[in-house]
């Protein structure tokens, strides 16, 4: 009993410390009015002016490989709005890291006997957790944009969500690692976000029905290949098919992807945390 006095001690302050700084992230995202009113302004705009204004073009089409689908544009774009509510908040999560350094609260923290790895986890778990919530408010616009809610399609869609909130949380803290101003990092962030996002199937769709040759007679090599090696495809193609039961890419390719798309930044932000 007494051998294990020092690992109840370490287990204990590692779960304390944990707590307390994810705590202290979602409190602060809490008391943060900016964030609230782009968690709720950011889907709605995204899926006014796109899903509405869109919508014609999507079944009709002005192109011979535009295609036939069971539901609307708003329908399905939500999905994609989803992970860009997601994205955001978890990228920008990490500023509070380069604001910790620039006013001095690293060093004490730093310098106190904190397990340094119960910082990383606490402000991973921070980051995520206000992520997730920001995209469930999603949610709200299900009813509206007449996606069929379930228990079953709510918990399917859970996974790929807390996947893209968990990888950008731990991109967002491996720039933070590295960077040294609030600037810099919200110009990189965007520089990663949008491309990501755009290049994701997202907004407009690649043509399911056709094979990789037809789709590369009918997009630029580059664009297909971009789209394909995007992680964040993948995201958004597992939530259409947890919210309208439709997909465009192979699920086992898919979930791999996105364990690797997890833990590769986690690794990586973890490995320059502690340095």
């Amino acid at each position: 009993m007494t051998a294990l006095k020092p690992l109840l001690r370490y287990t204990h302050d590692f779960a304390a410390t944990t707590h307390a700084v994810w705590l202290r992230e979602v409190v602060r995202m809490l008391r943060d009015s900016g964030q609230i009113v782009g968690a709720f302004s950011r889907p709605v705009l995204w899926v006014m002016i796109f899903g509405i204004g869109l919508t014609p073009y999507f079944r009709t089409g002005l192109r011979e490989t535009t295609f036939m689908v069971p539901f609307t544009y708003i329908q399905f774009i939500l999905p994609a709005v989803v992970v860009l509510n997601l994205m955001y908040p978890a990228i920008q999560s990490a500023v509070s890291l380069i604001w910790d350094r620039e006013f001095g609260f690293s060093r004490e923290v730093f310098a106190s006997p904190t397990p340094r790895s119960a910082i990383f986890f606490g402000k991973l778990a921070g980051g995520t957790t206000i992520a997730m919530a920001q995209g469930l408010l999603v949610m709200i616009l299900l009813p509206a944009a007449n996606v069929p809610v379930s228990y079953t399609s709510m918990f399917a869609a859970l996974l790929p969500m807390v996947a893209v909130a968990l990888a950008f949380t731990a991109i967002g803290l491996l720039l933070a690692s590295r960077m040294s101003s609030f600037q810099g990092f919200g110009v990189f962030a965007n520089t990663l976000i949008l491309p990501a996002f755009f290049l994701a199937s997202s907004i407009f769709p690649l043509d399911p029905s056709l094979s990789m040759e037809q789709a590369l007679q009918s997009f630029p090599a580059w664009l297909v290949f971009l789209v394909h090696a995007n992680p964040v495809t993948y995201a958004i193609d597992e939530l259409r098919w947890a919210m309208l039961g439709y997909r465009q890419f192979d699920p086992v390719t898919a979930r791999a992807v996105l364990s690797a798309f997890v833990l590769i930044p986690i690794a990586l932000a973890y490995h320059a945390f502690r340095r």
